[in-house]
């Protein structure tokens, strides 16, 4: 996506993840059963060819792979997605704070903040979309903190243990 170098808050700095963030420590995030419990990332297995492939996936394209760092030490401790569909004026965005010691402090939230308010004021997208499953409650909670709004329930739609669960739709309009 032109026009995304940097953007920095209290907490984080976010920049375009390059092949120089495929490191040990990210590739055991994909790994960690605990940080991949509420994603489809468990059923693979993460190395970094792997790791490479994907981050090729976004070159030429509108989307953006973001890294989360620590902006007082400058450590990565997560990841952002932005996937843009400029025909529609929309862009689904997805987040992972891959280091636990991070879990619970207001860093993904404020990455995310970060993000989606850039997406809508800078890079004009008219609705910023989101999902996860409903179990997820603290995506579901950074959402709502975040002002978007419900926007759809998928029904039992991905199993956990064995149990039918939903995934929930989140948006946030520019108007």
């Amino acid at each position: 996506m032109t026009g995304f170098l940097e953007l920095i808050g209290e907490k984080v700095r976010l920049k375009p993840f390059g092949s120089g963030d495929i490191t040990e420590g990210y590739i055991g995030w994909l790994n960690d059963p605990k940080v991949t419990r509420y994603s489809n990332q468990r059923f693979r297995s993460h190395t970094r060819e792997s790791c490479e492939r994907y981050l090729a996936s976004f070159a030429g394209t509108h989307n953006l792979f973001v890294s989360v760092r620590d902006k007082e030490s400058g450590e990565a401790i997560g990841t952002m997605t932005a996937y843009r569909n400029r025909a529609h004026g929309t862009c689904d965005v997805g987040i992972m704070i891959g280091n636990r010691d991070y879990w619970g402090g207001g860093y993904g939230q404020e990455a995310w903040n970060l993000l989606t308010g850039w997406l809508i004021e800078r890079a004009r997208v008219r609705k910023v979309t989101a999902g996860c499953l409903v179990v997820n409650g603290g995506m579901v909670k950074l959402m709502e903190r975040s002002g978007m709004v419900p926007d759809g329930v998928r029904r039992a739609q991905e199993l956990i243990n064995e149990k039918p669960v939903d995934i929930v739709h989140y948006a946030k309009f520019a108007d």
